[in-house]
């Protein structure tokens, strides 16, 4: 008996139609794509609002493609894009107003934000012309101040909670960050004007004392974000390092820090962030100046919050040419926030564990 060996049948190229229990991919977007038509010819044809016309799209996706999935792939299937969908609407809505605000600024402070803006101050302008560079320097100034003071105090204090801290004492110090963290900004610069007026007078206006109140904000950020960080590091890292007769707080050095820097960073920039667009605090304690002014620790110094607020509510002689000031001077302070985003994801990215050697 002579055996033959057969080679089985290629298995025949897997085919997905609307009977074979699993939606094309083309579908959905087919339905999103029409639900979108719809709601276009309600807003541009029919002349309905445009809140009108945006509801009648969402009602119609929320309703078919539901309706399309049960019929083809089931009831469980139907469900998982049922809650696709109300996520997804519901993230549209929450990045809609950021964009709009996005869109305002960018398209109101482009025109006037240019060379000389960036490069020369308000000294004697009461019309046009004019910039904002007393006042990006005052921002940059106060805010590099502030984190000079908070950095240091927030990791050491959120070590301290993470590492060391037991008992009452962490416990005590764990509430006051909780109560910091809420506390009005106008609170802030009233304890920073407060505690420089018993030393230098009521009458102060300085730099530092803007960066001491914006410290007061971003000190409990920076503790929360960094104890947060430190508690994701592993233990067996730390047990490791103690295996080896490191002591710890070489080992709080080396290896925790080390390996929580790129959270750490981030932390730090978001903590950045929050403070540096703050008014109320250095229209207390900072004041306001039309002059450049690069010391901290002598006369007023002005900010780009504190700019934008007087560009506004004083233009000058007129109004126009304050208004597309305080609009440029907000495209400005955006900028340096993305920057500083910009910057935050490079640490991020160069101290993580991925690159470490």
């Amino acid at each position: 008996m002579t055996l033959t060996k057969t080679t089985p049948a290629a298995p025949a190229e897997k085919t997905v139609s609307l009977t074979s229990g699993n939606l094309p991919r083309w579908a959905p977007w087919t339905v999103v794509a029409v639900s979108a038509l719809v709601g276009v010819i309600g807003y541009v044809v029919l002349d309905w609002a445009a809140l009108p016309s945006a509801l009648l799209g969402i009602a119609l996706l929320v309703i078919a493609l539901p309706v399309l999935a049960h019929v083809v792939e089931g009831p469980r299937k139907a469900k998982d894009r049922l809650v696709t969908i109300a996520v997804s609407v519901a993230f549209s809505l929450a990045i809609l107003p950021l964009l709009s605000l996005l869109w305002t600024v960018a398209s109101n402070g482009i025109d006037r934000l240019d060379w000389q803006f960036l490069t020369s101050d308000m000294r004697g302008v009461v019309g046009p012309g004019g910039g904002a560079q007393h006042a990006i320097v005052g921002t940059l100034l106060i805010t590099l101040a502030a984190a000079v003071i908070s950095v240091p105090i927030g990791v050491m204090c959120a070590v301290y909670l993470v590492e060391y801290g037991r008992g009452r004492l962490a416990r005590a110090v764990t509430l006051l960050v909780d109560v910091m963290t809420g506390i009005p900004s106008i609170v802030a610069g009233l304890f920073a004007f407060a505690l420089f007026s018993i030393f230098f007078g009521p009458g102060i206006r300085f730099g530092i004392g803007g960066a001491v109140a914006l410290s007061v904000l971003m000190i409990p950020v920076v503790v929360r974000s960094v104890e947060e960080m430190l508690k994701l590091v592993p233990n067996e890292l730390r047990e490791a390092s103690y295996a080896l007769g490191v002591p710890k707080w070489r080992t709080v050095i080396k290896v925790v820090l080390r390996t929580a820097a790129a959270g750490i960073a981030t932390g730090v920039t978001i903590a950045i962030a929050r403070v540096i667009g703050e008014t109320a605090p250095l229209l207390i304690i900072a004041g306001s100046t039309t002059v450049l002014n690069t010391d901290l620790f002598d006369g007023r110094m002005s900010s780009l919050p504190i700019f934008t607020y007087y560009s506004y509510s004083i233009p000058g002689a007129r109004a126009e040419f304050g208004v597309e000031r305080a609009w440029a001077a907000a495209l400005t302070l955006f900028i340096i926030v993305m920057a500083l985003n910009l910057v935050a994801r490079l640490i991020s990215r160069y101290f993580s564990l991925s690159n470490s050697r």
